[in-house]
């Protein structure tokens, strides 16, 4: 079993007037096979966690620790944190012109593993993947990202978890901009590679609907850079009913 471990996490970031505290002290730890749901109101630090986990050179840590199986994370480079088995999904994710899904999933399954694919059997898989994901065979020839609308960017982000096959997934907003359908198809994405590989999943989103599909272990709810609130899945049928309203006026009166 892995554990990704967070402890007492303060993050800052440089705006254009000052230095500014998101994270204020973050406690958080997730096993392999479980899946975190973390919610909260825009302006949380939601995605700064999850950007922080991966080693975005944007946010400086300022104290509290981040490790993987014992392993310091935040002494790692962002590249390394990914082949210790970390993946971030991203809420926009990134176009890379003149490289192609093909060549970039190879190129990372081989970082990740140490020796490259078998070309027959890896393009088995992902056109299985693909196919999983209802992607038309031509996105694989296709500039990652490069055209894609914001459903295909999704559906590419986790033809990537399935494919990598990674310890622990940072899933952020991955359910933003998704119609009904897209929401599903991703949805079901994520619990193949949850079922498969017994990664551990934290689920941020300001919504329930996409927990109607990928059902949460544990729920916290994010305001202030902390965490206010910690249960099971029923804290999130009660959040859709009351919102945030009395976490974040509590916040304010700290």
């Amino acid at each position: 079993m892995s554990v990704l471990e967070i402890r007492d996490l303060k993050t800052t970031v440089k705006t254009e007037q000052d230095v500014k505290e998101i994270l204020r002290g973050v406690d958080l730890t997730v096993k392999s096979g479980e899946v975190h749901a973390i919610m909260g109101p825009n302006g949380s630090g939601k995605s700064t966690l999850a950007y922080t986990i991966a080693g975005h050179p944007k946010y400086t840590v300022t104290g509290g620790t981040i490790t993987l199986d014992g392993e310091n994370v935040l002494a790692m480079t962002a590249d390394q944190r990914a082949r210790a088995g970390l993946f971030l999904a991203m809420q926009y994710p990134v176009e890379i012109p003149g490289v192609t899904n093909t060549n970039f999933l190879r190129t990372a399954k081989t970082a990740i593993d140490g020796t490259a694919p078998s070309i027959r059997t890896w393009g088995k898989d992902v056109t299985a993947a693909m196919d999983r994901l209802r992607m038309d065979s031509s996105f694989a020839s296709r500039n990652v990202n490069e055209g894609f609308s914001g459903g295909e960017k999704k559906r590419n982000e986790i033809l990537q978890l399935e494919l990598l096959r990674p310890k622990f997934a940072v899933l952020d907003e991955t359910d933003s901009g998704l119609d009904v359908d897209a929401l599903k198809i991703v949805s079901e994405g994520v619990n193949r590679a949850h079922e498969a590989t017994g990664l551990g999943i934290l689920l941020i989103t300001h919504y329930t609907r996409i927990l109607r599909y990928i059902h949460p272990d544990f729920v916290h709810v994010f305001v202030a850079g902390r965490v206010a609130e910690e249960g099971g899945p029923e804290l999130a049928d009660r959040l859709e009913d009351e919102g945030y309203d009395r976490y974040v006026a509590a916040a304010s009166a700290n």
